[in-house]
């Protein structure tokens, strides 16, 4: 993990002190952030990043994680399309599950923070052991569309919160709490986004079996229906039938959710025997998804539904060419025509991908393009930054001294 004095040559001193400075402010404040998951998913992701900056800069930052068994995390992944608006039959009984599992959890769960910070919907009951501390829900998930249903059923518990913190602008609701807009953000020194020697690159390219003797087309998601593989593999068929390419798939499982092994095996049934279709079920290793997104041509993020898609700033901060579905947070990444191409079909997808295998200077600007608007609006330091402030905009007036 790197100092954060590491980040200076990137984002510059002034960044870093300033965040000091925010810091210094938030002495003798626990924040307590909670999650369903350690592993897998973005959420995780961004809090093994977070949680040992915060710390550094001197913020008595803190993890737990809520316990869940198998029917509770097939409830909570049926809410979670639900709010994405896929549909989903939601019955009786999926609320009864979730509040029994949730009762567990508020008994067990010790909620210390002076600021309890809940992440999605799965710990969201346990704002029901809010005393005198600061509670905010964070959801990073696309919930401009929701199920009326669940919907209803997780503001039961939102409107006593203090805050709500959302991704993108148009995932914002009606609600009688303050709102804030905090976007995700990647690491730059991370083991995923740090400059790789091209003797790595080469050699998880060889444990693979993938040649680059030929364009490579990759999307790096969890194997998810919302990330679309199968709408993926349609978009390389079709451009298959004019430049002859490859395709990666690649990427994980969630521990909340239990459909990834199903839509895996729907993945791996499609492609079939089509030898220049790589689908991989990586193990946490962020250094093999560095070097794949590296050795690419053209990375594509088709989400059908999408909070943020921190995959997508990963390939854009690497300079890649990226051609993304034009949903959820993802506009927030990329300009259309300035630093990549939004699309909203796979015949769209194909196009923009060939566009990008056919012009390779016109990639090459692009993806230069990307990794500045990524600089300067999508960093940790950015992400830490806002996380400081909101947690300070809970004291105004109080008892800490608000900038």
């Amino acid at each position: 993990m790197a100092s954060i004095e590491e980040y200076i040559p990137i984002v510059g001193q002034s960044v870093i002190d300033d965040l000091r400075l925010l810091a210094e402010r938030l002495k003798g404040k626990i924040v307590q952030n909670i999650n369903s998951t350690p592993v897998g998913g973005g959420v995780a992701e961004i809090l093994n990043c977070m949680v040992p900056l915060l710390k550094e800069l001197g913020v008595d930052a803190r993890w737990d994680v809520i316990k869940g068994g198998e029917q509770f995390f097939d409830v909570t992944k049926k809410f979670h399309n639900a709010l994405h608006g896929r549909k989903e039959e939601i019955e009786d009984r999926d609320f009864d599950i979730f509040m029994e599992t949730s009762q567990k959890n508020i008994e067990e769960v010790n909620t210390y923070g002076d600021i309890v910070y809940i992440h999605d919907p799965q710990p969201i009951a346990l704002v029901r052991k809010k005393e005198n501390n600061k509670w905010i829900w964070r959801c990073h998930i696309d919930v401009s569309n929701p199920n009326q249903k669940v919907w209803t059923f997780l503001m039961s518990f939102i409107q006593h919160y203090d805050s709500t913190v959302f991704s993108a602008p148009s995932f914002s609701r009606k609600l009688p709490i303050r709102q804030f807009l905090i976007s995700p953000s990647i690491d730059p020194l991370s083991d995923k986004n740090k400059e790789l020697p091209q003797e790595t690159v080469d050699e998880v390219l060889r444990k693979y079996d993938i040649i680059k003797d030929k364009p490579i087309i990759t999307q790096i998601s969890r194997f998810d229906r919302l990330k679309d593989p199968l709408g993926v593999i349609a978009s390389y068929k079709l451009v298959k039938q004019y430049i002859d390419c490859q395709l990666i798939l690649a990427g994980g499982t969630a521990a909340d959710d239990p459909e990834g092994a199903k839509v895996f095996e729907e993945v791996q049934a499609e492609a079939k025997e089509d030898k220049d279709i790589h689908i991989l079920l990586l193990p946490q290793n962020d250094m093999e998804v560095n070097a794949l997104q590296r050795a690419s041509d053209v990375i594509v993020q088709k989400s059908l539904k999408e909070g943020f898609g921190l995959t997508v700033s990963e390939a854009l901060w690497k300079a890649k060419p990226v051609v993304a579905s034009n949903v959820g947070g993802i506009p927030l990444q990329i300009k259309h025509k300035y630093s990549g191409l939004l699309c909203h079909s796979p015949e769209g997808a194909s196009f923009a991908i060939k566009q990008f295998l056919n012009n390779p200077q016109y990639a090459k600007k692009l993806g230069e393009n990307a990794r500045e608007h990524i600089r300067n609006n999508f960093l940790i330091t950015r992400h830490l930054r806002d996380y400081m402030l909101l947690f300070l905009s809970l004291y105004r007036g109080e008892d800490i001294e608000y900038l």
